[in-house]
């Protein structure tokens, strides 16, 4: 149809707080890109029909956020490697064939915030990844890919943190423990990948691993420091950052996937916590 605006959209339940539609709808000015993004918010016993609903109508990629995560592998024809390492997916294409494509865009995201915006090496140190959910699963794999010396997983339940390990031990030097199990040695890096800064609270890890050399990482964001960044800084870690590269870079993925065009992401950045903070 002449003049048809190509559909996308990000599902979850709620979504109304996500930036998503601001970030995309900058992305798509930058490139010259004609696209129409909005929200959906849909409960679980909903999502299938729904997603299966905006497919039909022509819609051309989803952004698929909690708790729909890994409900949405089922949905896909084909995963990609990263998606399928991750156990769960974060983006849908449709492709010329009728076909969804299911990828992960996450671990990139992480990657490229901390190699390319924060320029924090990986290759050679001690990262300590807090969490052992679907968050910490999703960027194991681009982290393991940076060859660092190793990669502890720490978390509540030790159990947890050991399986999550395991899945991941052909790819590299990687270990889980409990929380009272790391003693006290200082990490090179340290990435929050739990949801306790959304709730105000901070992961139960002992303060030794925060050492003056640490860079700290928060995989939440907010209107202001997180209480992780707070802490980490409080703490005498070298830099804090909360997660709002990470957002930007997997949506710029998740672009480029949909239009074949990856869109510059630092003046979209910008203009992402330019506005956040405004809106404090």
């Amino acid at each position: 149809m002449e003049g048809r605006v190509d559909q996308y959209a990000v599902v979850g339940h709620p979504v109304a707080h996500s930036f998503s539609p601001f970030i995309h709808s900058l992305f798509a000015r930058q490139t010259d890109q004609s696209l129409s993004y909005r929200l959906m918010d849909v409960p679980p016993e909903r999502f299938t029909e729904q997603v299966y609903e905006f497919f039909a109508s022509g819609g051309r990629g989803l952004n698929v956020t909690l708790p729909h995560k890994t409900r949405a592998l089922a949905l896909t024809h084909e995963l990609t490697e990263r998606a399928r390492l991750a156990g769960a997916l974060n983006t849908l294409v449709s492709r010329r064939d009728g076909t969804l494509l299911g990828d992960n865009t996450d671990g990139a995201g992480l990657v490229q915030d901390l190699t390319v915006n924060l320029r924090v090496p990986i290759r050679g140190r001690r990262i300590l990844l807090i969490g052992a959910g679907g968050a910490a699963r999703g960027v194991i794999a681009p982290l393991l890919a940076l060859e660092p010396q190793r990669i502890v997983i720490a978390n509540r339940t030790a159990e947890r943190a050991a399986a999550l390990a395991a899945a991941f031990g052909a790819l590299g030097a990687v270990q889980g423990y409990g929380f009272g199990e790391l003693g006290a040695q200082p990490f090179d890096v340290i990435i929050n990948a739990t949801s306790a800064s959304l709730s105000g609270e901070l992961p139960g890890v002992p303060v030794g691993l925060f050492g003056a050399h640490t860079f700290c990482y928060d995989m939440a964001y907010g209107r202001g420091d997180t209480p992780f960044v707070r802490w980490a800084r409080e703490l005498g870690c070298r830099e804090a950052a909360p997660g709002w590269g990470m957002l930007v870079e997997q949506a710029a993925e998740s672009f480029r996937l949909w239009r074949g065009v990856r869109p510059l992401t630092a003046p979209v950045l910008a203009a992402l916590t330019g506005r956040a903070a405004a809106s404090g």
